[in-house]
């Protein structure tokens, strides 16, 4: 005999088929009123629109493709997924999960289907990193309220147009000069870079005494466009004012071949004949280059450029050598200060060294390129050893707990690579060793310590 528990589910079963059946007999349009009357609830109110026709969002008997529904009709989240951009391109849950995992339906009207908090979003999955002092800013100062959040700017003029005051004469490219850490704080700008350096008194000038009203391009480079007021000679000599005065003061020195000419006369140049320079015609104007007279004499065969004066001395032109390495892109100190020069250079196109440290030292890498070619951020000039190396304050992770126990190759296992930098997220290295399988997110350092991984706290 039947218990009633059986009973029911007998009768439960028949009316499935029944109206299964019915269904069928009935077409499509009779399908979705019936799939209508056994809706768990309402759809949200952002799909209340597609409620009247379940294939909107359904397939008859075809659960899993109802994900690729949704991205039928989200072609922009469907683009970021196929290119890996975005949040939903970048994140593995994403990739690895259902629509309806994170965005449930038929829970009523009112029911907010995006499940992300503002607060622990890691911003790392989104096209725009945060660091430097974005890292401390509320997200609504970058994301309008009422907008998509995919929709804030990501470029530096776009959020502080208003907060810089060149009015638009320097361009776009605010990251030329600011940095992410300190907006007021400017990198130092380099004015040799550009057709006029700054020497002299110049170089002590403020920017705005010269740049008048914020203005930066096509401005007058001769002395006396900007000194003609202070011309007191009335332009009897002309308005090439450098051929009397310097950039050093204003006021002139007493009269010589260096001061009415660009070439003073020093060492062995003050004591040569006129016509050794000037031939027959003393007054004929000459080049003040040296290469223009020493061509001849120029062991380098040019490759060092015109600027003899670099390295040579007016005293004489073998004995007087006396070259500042120290004005190079690479100066020397430690044990390059005694290396003779030939060491380094083999021939006389100096030039053609290059100015790293693997260059020279790739045959004493025992490292076999962990951490690429940066040297002298471990090692100095003085010894090759001991290393001097400070995790702490050389990158942005601190080593404490076990792991200031840990071996380098530990964490620097790969070789041969372009940078040494990881990933700093605890995830990055003990995605193994996550026996929540992603549940509590990412961030393993709100429960667990650099210490000891096993034994958590929950920290708030």
């Amino acid at each position: 005999m039947l218990s009633v528990a059986h009973l029911r589910n007998l009768i439960a079963a028949i009316a499935a088929i029944a109206m299964a059946l019915l269904v069928f007999a009935m077409g499509v349009s009779a399908q979705n009123t019936v799939e209508s009357l056994v809706q768990p609830d309402l759809l949200s109110a952002a799909h209340s629109k597609l409620e009247a026709d379940c294939s909107n969002c359904h397939k008859a008997f075809k659960k899993e493709a109802q994900s690729s529904l949704c991205r039928d009709c989200h072609k922009p989240i469907k683009a970021d997924i196929a290119s890996g951009q975005g949040f939903h391109g970048r994140s593995d849950i994403v990739k690895h999960s259902e629509c309806a995992n994170c965005h449930a339906e038929h829970k009523g009207r009112a029911f907010k289907q995006d499940k992300l908090s503002p607060v622990m979003f890691d911003h790392n999955l989104a096209d725009f990193r945060l660091d430097g002092g974005h890292t401390i800013v509320a997200c609504s100062g970058c994301h309008v309220a009422g907008k998509k959040f995919a929709a804030a700017p990501s470029t530096c003029f776009d959020c502080h147009d208003k907060d810089q005051p060149h009015l638009g004469n320097l361009g776009k490219d605010c990251a030329s000069c600011h940095t992410t850490s300190n907006w007021v704080k400017t990198k130092a700008f380099d004015h040799n870079k550009t057709k006029f350096k700054l020497l002299g008194g110049h170089a002590k000038a403020a920017c705005l005494s010269c740049h008048v009203g914020e203005r930066y391009k096509d401005l007058p480079q001769t002395c006396s466009h900007c000194h003609g007021l202070q011309d007191v000679h009335a332009e009897r000599f002309g308005t090439d004012c450098e051929s009397c005065h310097t950039v050093d003061t204003w006021k002139s020195k007493s009269f010589d071949h260096g001061k009415f000419t660009k070439f003073k006369l020093t060492g062995a140049h003050n004591t040569a004949a006129c016509s050794d320079c000037h031939g027959a015609k003393s007054t004929s104007q000459l080049p003040t280059a040296c290469f223009a007279c020493h061509q001849k004499q120029d062991v380098h065969k040019a490759q060092l450029g015109p600027r003899c004066e670099n390295c040579h001395g007016t005293s004489a032109w073998r004995a007087d050598v006396k070259f500042d390495h120290g004005k190079t892109k690479f100066p020397l100190t430690g044990m390059h200060a005694l290396a003779a020069c030939e060491s380094c250079h083999a021939t006389p196109a100096y030039k053609t060294v290059k100015a790293t440290c693997f260059a020279c030292h790739a045959d004493k890498d025992v490292h076999k390129g962990r951490f690429a070619t940066n040297c002298a951020s471990c090692h100095g000039t003085t010894v090759w050893k001991p290393v001097t190396f400070d995790h702490s304050r050389n990158t942005r992770f601190a080593l404490t707990g076990v792991h200031a126990k840990t071996g380098c190759y530990a964490c620097h296992s790969a070789t041969r690579v372009t940078s040494a930098k990881l990933d700093m997220a605890c995830y990055s290295c003990h995605r193994k060793q996550d026996v929540h399988r992603g549940a509590f997110g990412l961030n393993c350092e709100k429960c667990h310590s650099t210490s000891s991984f096993k034994g958590a706290v929950i920290r708030r």
